[in-house]
């Protein structure tokens, strides 16, 4: 069960990343709504998650359900990021059910005072944090998405802290073009990507790939584990 917990928290983390094209769909051009499926090493499924993208106003409005478990055992996590149209965070809600334990808490970005503020809203005894926040600081939602904009325009981001409830050091590096077989059993040429994550709760290397798209659509994630290699692939 810690193992299922485990790759689940990494996978919603990792959910943590050709030249733009003026017809294109999906992000960073117009609004998109992805679908996952989440397997064991095996590849039965273990869940379904969902990213979404809507454009607003004041720039992003990020989306990502997370629905999987086991008999005995169920995982419903809700995240939303609110992001300036450079992908700054403005705010980050997480809503977390993990069998009987449930949380929700927000953090709203303060970007030219270079604070944020945490709230946690469940339990209501959770109480308040105050920290400092580097220049256009984001949390893992918009760092995903930075992430694929970035990707678009030929640039591996830099390293950078990300903020999602605690605060990480996230380390991405390009491993070079490789063949993938996704969720629709077809191959693809992909952009393989490694991201190291380092923080108080988190210690892991995943692995991403994603498609040569303009957008470019994450196709696969891939967490090893001490049970063999859990995966996120992208239902067509």
């Amino acid at each position: 069960m810690r193992t299922l917990r485990g790759f689940l928290q990494i996978a919603a983390a990792s959910l943590l990343l050709a030249a733009p094209a003026a017809a294109q769909k999906g992000f960073p051009f117009t609004g998109e709504s992805l679908r996952y499926s989440i397997n064991w090493p095996s590849g039965l499924s273990l869940g379904e998650s969902t990213l979404t993208a809507h454009k607003t106003d004041k720039g992003w409005d990020f989306d990502v359900t997370l629905e999987a478990g086991v008999p005995g055992f169920a995982m419903a996590d809700k995240f939303r990021s609110l992001a300036t149209g450079d992908l700054c965070s403005l705010e980050l809600d997480r809503d977390i059910s993990h069998g009987g334990r449930k949380s929700r808490e927000k953090t709203t970005f303060l970007q030219e005072a270079g604070k944020a503020h945490r709230v946690t809203v469940f339990p209501a005894d959770g109480g308040t944090t105050d920290f400092d926040i580097p220049s256009c600081a984001r949390d893992a939602l918009a760092l995903v998405y930075y992430t694929r904009k970035e990707l678009g325009q030929g640039r591996v981001p830099p390293a950078q802290t990300v903020f999602f409830g605690s605060s990480y050091s996230v380390r991405m590096d390009y491993a070079g073009a490789e063949t993938i077989t996704g969720g629709d059993k077809k191959p693809a040429v992909t952009d393989h990507m490694t991201i190291t994550v380092r923080g108080p709760k988190a210690n892991f290397t995943c692995e991403v790939f994603y498609a040569r798209d303009a957008a470019r659509t994450p196709l696969a994630i891939r967490v090893p584990l001490a049970l063999g290699t859990f995966s996120m692939e992208l239902v067509r």
